[in-house]
């Protein structure tokens, strides 16, 4: 059965927006049971061709469901939020994208908050009753947010850093990350390659460098010392000096921003990228092949990452219990001018 707006427009629909009432006409049934069909409810007794009939109709005829009205059938608000410690980390640029993405085909509107002392945006949203779920980005479990969770049945899920035993996580492969860097350096002749890691209290950051060890003893290379600290350039322009007295050839760092603080610091002492000294990143940023050297870094897969969070959150709110999900697309290597050769 092939129906068209034409259709509707015959039966008095109005043309520019298509109406419950307009699918049920021209599939000679009534409102409530086209309503109930197309959301799915497991008890509307009708017959497999009338059903299929409806979801052919609605097709046809391009039905989209009212987001007020289904809100409010609902009684939901239709709104999830990402909430990051700092929106200023630019990773959660790219998982909002793609948290917004697919929200957008479930029906919802995602919205991006920062969460900080003076302005403890996350509770707001629970107890003002402003959103349907959280995502929890990169909070740590001592945080008093992740505790008023705990103690709370409110949909969430924490994304990408893990809270341990919160049975709510949604992570990438961060250990096969680090498996990447290290193929890569070894690869290019690099036998002692150090590590400035992030806190050391981070989970992920601890799998990272679990990883990241791992590999260099199974090639039966020294483990030199590694470096904590947060992710920015600041940190890696701090620590390079120390990291260059363990007699690196190569250095990891976990993120984008310690890269250029590292390599600000060769230049500063003199010292050629990648001549000297081969750099590598977690984690990929837009001005990476814009630099210069441009940056030798492991893509991260978080526009999935995103996706997949939101995903876990409508099952959550359609009744299926929390769970733990490493998602299975991987981190790339991206071989750009930071990365070569060991010098002799």
């Amino acid at each position: 059965m092939r129906v068209c707006a034409e259709d509707v427009a015959v039966k008095g629909a109005q043309p520019d927006r298509v109406r419950l009432i307009d699918v049920a006409t021209v599939a000679e049934v009534t409102k409530s049971i086209v309503s109930r069909v197309l959301n799915a409810d497991p008890t509307v007794a009708v017959r497999p061709e009338t059903r299929q009939r409806i979801l052919q109709v609605a097709h046809d005829l391009g039905y989209q469901p009212h987001a007020g009205a289904r809100a409010l059938a609902k009684s939901r608000t239709m709104a999830l939020a990402l909430v990051a410690p700092s929106i200023d980390n630019p990773p959660y640029i790219t998982i909002a994208r793609g948290a917004y993405r697919r929200a957008a085909e479930h029906g919802y509107l995602s919205l991006l908050a920062e969460d900080f002392d003076e302005q403890p945006a996350g509770r707001s949203l629970i107890d003002g009753g402003r959103v349907d779920g959280l995502l929890m980005g990169s909070f740590v479990p001592d945080h008093p947010l992740v505790a008023h969770l705990r103690e709370s049945s409110f949909p969430h899920v924490f994304v990408n850093r893990a809270v341990a035993g919160s049975g709510r996580n949604v992570t990438m492969n961060v250990a096969r990350a680090s498996e990447l860097a290290v193929e890569h350096l070894t690869g290019l002749g690099h036998r002692r390659v150090a590590h400035l890691a992030g806190p050391a209290e981070v989970e992920s950051g601890a799998d990272r460098l679990a990883a990241f060890e791992s590999a260099i003893g199974a090639r039966g290379l020294p483990l030199l010392p590694p470096m904590f600290g947060d992710f920015t350039e600041a940190t890696g322009f701090a620590s390079a000096g120390a990291l260059l007295e363990t007699g690196p050839t190569a250095i990891f760092t976990s993120s984008p921003g310690q890269a250029i603080g590292v390599m600000r610091f060769l230049v500063d002492a003199g010292l050629r990228v990648p001549e000297d000294l081969s750099v590598i990143a977690y984690g990929d940023f837009p001005a990476a092949g814009f630099t210069v050297p441009a940056v030798t870094t492991i893509a991260l897969p978080l526009l999935e990452l995103g996706a997949a969070a939101v995903d876990e959150i409508v099952a959550q709110l359609d009744g299926a219990p929390p769970r733990d999900l490493v998602i299975p697309q991987e981190p790339r290597l991206l071989v750009r001018e930071s990365t070569g050769p060991a010098p002799r």
